[in-house]
């Protein structure tokens, strides 16, 4: 078995273009020009670029969220680029997101238990409803939440406890790989830290490979094992994470380092807020 999971070569995507109905022909956008990236079994990637890099379309493309117009994706060595929406179910259990904004990828008509149950019927790893209740049920406390929730719905619960549902989401449907993109921005840091903690726990635990897409490099430094800088569309450099922020070689990414000065990262950050956390969550 190869150590990569996930693999893409010269993907390109590109958006608009086509003939109007009172115009001429119109230019396509391309977004992102031939870009390369592999995701190994077990590590977390990180994509970092400035606003309009590009970044969170590569993460939509390599999920086939977005079609991409030349290139290539396999996935645990199938070529998945052609395949269509049907062929594609059975490989989108092992395939998901947790996005930046929980409260808009939540069905606010839907309590917390059919958000999560849903899922698992549809592809087919629960029989019976008391048998989806129970795995609903155990994620909730793997992400520290009661299970009182399942009754609630998303407004109903805080920033922090949208964005674990969306973590439990993801992980009750046993992937293989998962894309965060942007789940901390606009959290606390100790809120951070904890949605942090969980996703690191819970990819060690279930051995997931992950890819977190992040505009933070400090968060990037703290949880990822490589990284993917890009600019404007393209892979501008890549490389283990200590090594890339310690001699970056692209002048980009030092510019970027150097506009985003990083403080010195303190091991027990994550811990500590985890552990600020669970005592509100305890109080509440």
């Amino acid at each position: 078995m190869s150590d990569i999971l996930l693999e893409a070569r010269g993907i390109e995507v590109s958006y608009g273009g086509g003939r109007s109905l009172l115009g001429p022909l119109k230019p396509a956008l391309r977004v992102l020009h031939g870009v390369d990236i592999v995701v190994k079994r077990g590590e977390t990637i990180g994509i970092v670029g400035e606003s309009g890099s590009g970044k969170t379309t590569l993460g939509r493309a390599l999920l086939k969220l977005v079609p991409i117009s030349s290139g290539s994706i396999r996935f645990d060595g199938r070529d998945i680029s052609a395949l269509s929406d049907e062929a594609m179910r059975p490989v989108r259990r092992r395939m998901q997101m947790i996005f930046q904004d929980p409260m808009a990828s939540l069905n606010p008509r839907q309590s917390i238990r059919t958000i999560l149950t849903a899922p698992l019927f549809l592809h087919g790893l629960a029989s019976s409803r008391r048998e989806a209740d129970e795995q609903a049920a155990a994620i909730l406390a793997r992400v520290s939440l009661p299970e009182t929730v399942l009754d609630r719905s998303a407004h109903e619960l805080s920033g922090g406890q949208r964005q674990r549902i969306g973590i439990a989401r993801a992980a009750l449907l046993k992937p293989d790989f998962v894309l965060a993109d942007e789940i901390v921005s606009g959290l606390d840091v100790s809120t951070q830290a904890m949605a942090l903690t969980l996703l690191k726990d819970l990819s060690r635990e279930m051995g997931l490979s992950v890819a977190f897409i992040s505009h933070d490099l400090s968060v990037i430094r703290a949880v990822c094992d490589r990284v993917y800088v890009m600019r404007l569309g393209r892979i501008e450099e890549e490389g283990p994470s200590a090594s890339l922020f310690e001699q970056p070689r692209s002048d980009y990414t030092k510019l970027l380092l150097d506009a985003i000065p990083l403080p010195d990262i303190d091991p027990g950050w994550l811990a500590r807020g985890q552990d600020s956390t669970m005592k509100r969550g305890e109080r509440a």
